[in-house]
């Protein structure tokens, strides 16, 4: 942690984090054996999936969410109405793979000689290499828990810096030998899979070794980081300085900072941070031709084009992205959740485009239609409160028969209020003001943290139904406002429309959100 450092050289604000022996034994949230924390075939933790306890009630196992430990007694019931499951039968992922179902490691001999003069780590061991064979969609996690795979990484180095990058790059080039990188390894474009007619040898390059923060300038408010910090350690790490980035997209207790650079990712609270391309001042690259980056370290400059913009949503095709220099803020004074109910899907996208207009949107605000406002109270915890109970009762009264809320229209929208305390008292003031004049209703902060919260959840949730029959994707896109309505529509419509000429035995469930908030569009 940066706080434990003890030797740290200041010049003109600068921290220069590099030089400590205390950095060099920092270690990150990602060991090199992925597979002994985290799950080979689902998402997140080994120590954490939602299961049917010995009552048949929904629990979420672990220690390291606010809902783990915690019963969740509506989940089932929900889970039995809309797919009609049968929870006496489980359909079990496949037994781990063995060195034997796996492809054979294809071998270049004089590459695999340097790389092993050179002392660069390296393993072949066959789970390593199918750790790092796939990301997160819904094919690759299916392939895991019933498939195979044609092709994965022949081997997986792990290089602790960018000079041992260059190294790793230059032997492949000599001896033509592919480079994957690999970050948190949450890819959900399947760039991470590697091309079954591929006939050289395919070298998954893991940068979860380089997690160090080189420096940090709280005059300028910049800092340098390595690539392969994932987002929790950097928020962690300068939060202990009084930082932060303010990057949050949905993966970022696993994704990394070179990752995030390499599919131009946007984050929950991008109304006040920005998108990482806002957050860039300059990225170290290493390419088959040497490091690339822009010789001018400055905030901005008129020249162009840009370098940056090749690299940013490159997906790791032009080179190893292994330093960024981003823009950091000070910890916000004030943080504060909070949620509106709409009485239909209609006035919330009508608030939310309103609240665009007036250029006052909250550091994070997304609207769920009704179909995943539902799914939200289906993940409530026990409450075993006779007085919360009885209070739960009275709001649902008042929303339902004294303001005339129809329980199968209504949606919510939750946000997230950062800044000073006057800051965060006016963006309420206006942001509930606003909604006020499209019916919505203020329905309190615990709604609006669980619902945030619960966007780290869902990929748990997924892995759970996948055990019961029932299979999930999600996709994204940026549209107009005056589509969003026709668009939501549309998407529910040919869904089901396809899965009924497929035969399909049960209609699928289908929701819409309304999330990152962008000037002129939506990105649902």
């Amino acid at each position: 942690m940066l706080n434990s450092i003890e030797k740290s050289r200041k010049c003109h604000g600068k921290v220069d984090c590099h030089s400590t022996s205390s950095q060099s034994s920092v270690t990150g949230s990602l060991p090199k054996r992925r597979q002994d924390l985290l799950k080979w075939n689902g998402w997140g933790y080994k120590d954490t999936e939602f299961i049917l306890n010995e009552k048949l009630q929904v629990e979420l196992t672990g220690t390291r969410y606010k809902l783990s430990g915690m019963v969740l007694p509506l989940l089932k019931d929900w889970m039995l109405n809309n797919f009609n499951v049968n929870l006496d039968y489980v359909r079990p992922a496949q037994p781990e793979f063995s060195a034997a179902d796996l492809p054979s490691p294809v071998i270049n001999k004089p590459f695999l000689e340097d790389l092993q003069t050179s002392g660069l780590e390296h393993s072949l061991d066959c789970h390593d290499r199918l750790f790092r064979a796939h990301g997160h969609t819904l094919n690759e996690i299916w392939a895991l828990r019933e498939g195979s795979f044609n092709r994965i990484p022949d081997l997986v180095a792990w290089p602790t810096s960018q000079v041992e990058v260059m190294q790793m790059v230059q032997l492949a080039n000599k001896h033509n030998v592919v480079i994957i990188p690999f970050g948190g390894g949450t890819s959900v474009t399947q760039a991470l899979e590697c091309p079954s007619t591929e006939t050289r040898m395919i070298i998954s390059l893991d940068t979860s070794q380089m997690h160090k923060i080189l420096w940090l300038d709280e005059e300028n408010l910049t800092a340098c980081l390595e690539s392969g910090v994932t987002g929790k350690e950097i928020e962690q790490r300068l939060a202990s300085r009084g930082f932060c980035l303010g990057h949050e997209p949905d993966s970022y207790e696993f994704s990394t900072l070179g990752g995030w650079v390499a599919t131009r990712a946007s984050g929950m609270k991008k109304n006040i941070y920005g998108n990482i391309e806002d957050l860039v001042v300059l990225v170290r690259t290493v390419t088959t031709r040497g490091l690339l980056e822009k010789s001018c370290n400055a905030p901005r400059t008129s020249s162009g084009p840009d370098l940056h913009h090749a690299i940013l949503g490159s997906e790791g095709t032009l080179g190893v992205v292994t330093e960024v220099v981003v823009k950091i803020r000070p910890l916000p004074e004030c943080q504060k959740y909070g949620s509106v109910v709409f009485p239909c899907f209609q006035d919330g996208v009508s608030c939310l485009r309103e609240v665009a207009r007036q250029r006052c949107a909250p550091a994070s605000i997304r609207l769920v239609d009704n179909e995943q406002f539902v799914f939200g109270q289906a993940l409530k915890p026990e409450n075993n409160s006779l007085v919360q109970s009885f209070l739960d009762g009275i709001k649902k009264a008042y929303l339902t028969r004294w303001k005339g809320f129809d329980i199968n229209k209504m949606c919510v929208a939750t946000l997230v209020f950062e800044g000073t305390l006057k800051e965060v008292e006016a963006q309420e003031k206006r942001v509930y003001e606003t909604a006020g004049k499209f019916g919505g209703l203020p329905a309190g902060e615990e709604n609006g943290e669980r619902g945030y919260f619960l966007t780290y959840l869902i990929a748990y949730i997924r892995d759970m139904g996948l055990q019961y029959g029932i299979i999930a994707e999600s996709f994204e896109t940026s549209i107009p406002w005056d589509r969003v309505t026709d668009l939501c529509h549309n998407v529910k419509d040919r869904l089901r429309r396809e899965c009924k000429a497929m035969g399909m035995q049960h209609e699928p469930f289908a929701s819409c959100r309304l999330a990152a908030q962008f000037s002129g569009s939506r990105h649902l």
